[in-house]
């Protein structure tokens, strides 16, 4: 009888350390999906923020062009050429 619990013992602590390590690895994979899912959240906003800074970068360096002044005198302070006709179109 002394056999059969001893038996019974040692399946049970290792019913027990196996269901451990499982539970154990399956939260782990859960917060490693999570910190995947962040991963690409933060790729995806550096990304954006690249893009950005080259739009600023091409910015800066048109900024001093004659097109780039007159586009913005036009469009911002409604400026034109002096010999221009500007017709307005007051239907709308």
């Amino acid at each position: 009888m002394k056999i059969n619990i001893k038996k019974l013992l040692k399946k049970l602590i290792l019913i027990a350390f196996i269901s451990y390590v499982a539970i154990t690895l399956m939260k782990q994979q859960k917060v490693l999906n999570e910190y995947k899912t962040d991963i690409a959240s933060v790729e995806e906003d550096i990304e954006e923020a690249n893009e950005y800074k080259d739009s600023l970068v091409s910015l800066k360096e048109n900024s001093n062009s004659l097109e780039y002044i007159e586009k913005i005198a036009r469009e911002k302070l409604n400026m034109y050429k002096p010999d221009e006709k500007v017709y307005i179109d007051v239907g709308s």
